[in-house]
């Protein structure tokens, strides 16, 4: 299957952030990643993630959260990358993007955080409860998103490595406050970076799945 990638440019707020849409050729849907926790579009991780969905025939935006100016300051502060409002308007902002272009507004779009992007993801979710078909969450602080959980209509699977304790228990407290469908997914043996052999690729593919529910049956 064959897809084609280019490097966008999307205006939030004033400030340009950079992405890489990957658009398979007749595509079922379409992820964007919410990256956090000082982390990027260039993250390895969550590109692996996107090569899995791509494959399966599902285009991708893995964008930068922060501006050029904004990451300087946040690699000295750490502070921006907690700051969910501002992340989750930055994911609102590439939804309603993505819902203006002629090749992406079509597509069933759903959303992939890890870290605190999960939190913005869900978020962007509950603003957006008209476009977004589905949410996943991989090693997430969905419990950030706080009185947003309960207005999230897609449904939501957080997946949690079996040894991350501390954030399986946020997950399964953040779970507790989604009215939507959702599902707490534990990988055996995975820490919080899935760095094991095999739990990255055990989380991948549960995504994938997730997201291919939203094209076969529009996510509700």
């Amino acid at each position: 299957m064959a897809t084609t990638t280019q490097t966008v440019s999307i205006d939030a707020d004033g400030v340009p952030l950079a992405g890489d849409l990957a658009l398979p050729e007749a595509a079922r849907g379409l992820v964007c990643f919410a990256h956090g926790s000082g982390s990027s579009r260039h993250s390895p991780r969550n590109r692996q993630v996107a090569e899995v969905l791509q494959r399966a025939g599902l285009a991708t935006l893995l964008i930068d959260l922060l501006g050029e100016d904004e990451e300087r300051v946040d690699r000295v502060t750490a502070e921006l990358r907690f700051d969910i409002p501002l992340l989750g308007r930055r994911v609102t902002a590439a939804t309603d993007r993505l819902g203006e272009r002629a090749d992406t507004a079509h597509l069933p779009l759903g959303l992939f955080g890890a870290s605190t992007g999960a939190a913005a993801a869900l978020v962007a979710a509950a603003k957006r409860a008209d476009r977004v078909r589905a949410v996943v969450s991989r090693g997430g602080r969905p419990d950030l998103a706080g009185s947003a959980l309960s207005a999230v209509r897609a449904p939501v699977l957080l997946i949690v490595g079996g040894e991350d304790r501390q954030v399986l228990g946020m997950n399964e407290q953040a779970a507790a406050e989604l009215t939507a469908d959702h599902q707490v997914l534990v990988i055996p043996g995975a820490t919080h970076l899935f760095e094991e052999p095999g739990t990255l690729e055990a989380a991948a593919d549960a995504a994938r799945d997730w997201f291919l529910r939203m094209s076969a049956d529009g996510g509700r």
